[in-house]
């Protein structure tokens, strides 16, 4: 594993906790995009579900409230941490047709032909080998079924991000990335996610460009807390500024985003892309 895989990996195990302390939200904030990969990937009642890269556990839980009682969903994650915390979410919402593995998307311990749907909501920009766990990812799937995929949308569409990363970058000087990193935007351009599941094997690939709102009954405060808490990138280059300048940086973000809260609610346009390819029978 190289040095920047590690400190990925890293960076995730120190956040899991703070995405489990903020689920609720997160859950709401990107509900519409769970609903889509469901409708896009053909998910319904009596289904079995694989979850890719599930985090503290969504869209895995939502899904499995969707495909009881028949249905099941394994919730995966790289990160020991994130599944623990996905674990706790399913016991506080009583949800028990769902099992937890932790494993990386390139190396899936499962069988072939196991599930009728796979999915992966925010999580293929950061795996490390791309073609491989979207052929793992194929290879588990049931022929006809289908791999369902989102990721962020372009940079300059998705305010909810860049108006932290403007005021960041004129604080913190960042390390210029290469284009193939794993980062948030690692799939924006149109076509490119598409091209590599594509050549993974899926037939009738397709893409469509989900615009919808983060919604959530949070405070501009209560934004910077999930924010500055849930990216681990966002984490260290707090702590490399003073005191005084860690909250200057939040003057500075909570008046850029103000805009975006009326009535204390917060309320962000965004863009995200959706990619969907079928098992080849």
């Amino acid at each position: 594993m190289s040095d920047f895989q590690s400190d990925v990996l890293r960076e995730w195990r120190e956040s899991a906790r703070y995405w489990q302390q903020h689920a609720a939200t997160i859950r709401r904030m990107f509900a519409p995009v769970t609903d889509t990969l469901v409708q896009d990937a053909g998910i319904v009642e009596g289904h079995s579900v694989l979850d890719v890269a599930g985090g503290p556990g969504e869209p895995s839980l939502t899904i499995a409230q969707i495909v009881a009682p028949r249905g099941t969903v394994v919730c995966t994650d790289a990160i020991d941490e994130m599944v623990s915390a996905a674990k706790q979410q399913a016991r506080v919402r009583g949800i028990t047709n769902i099992e937890f593995r932790q494993c990386k998307a390139d190396s899936l311990p499962f069988g072939d032909d196991m599930f009728d749907a796979a999915v992966s909501r925010l999580g293929v920009m950061f795996f490390p080998d791309v073609g491989a766990g979207l052929r793992e990812m194929l290879r588990v799937v049931k022929p006809d079924g289908h791999a369902a995929f989102a990721v962020w949308g372009k940079s300059e569409l998705n305010p909810f991000s860049y108006l932290v990363t403007n005021v960041m970058a004129r604080h913190v000087t960042s390390a210029q990335e290469e284009p193939d990193a794993p980062s948030a935007f690692r799939f924006a351009e149109p076509g490119r996610l598409v091209k590599l599941l594509s050549d993974a094997g899926a037939v009738d690939v397709r893409e469509r460009f989900l615009n919808f709102h983060i919604q959530a009954p949070i405070s501009v405060k209560q934004f910077w807390e999930l924010r500055s808490q849930t990216s681990g990138t966002l984490r260290e280059k707090l702590a490399a500024l003073s005191e005084e300048e860690a909250r200057q940086v939040q003057r500075e973000i909570e008046e850029a985003v103000a805009e975006f809260f009326p009535n204390d609610q917060m309320n962000f346009p965004a863009q995200m892309i959706i990619v969907t390819g079928t098992k080849r029978d």
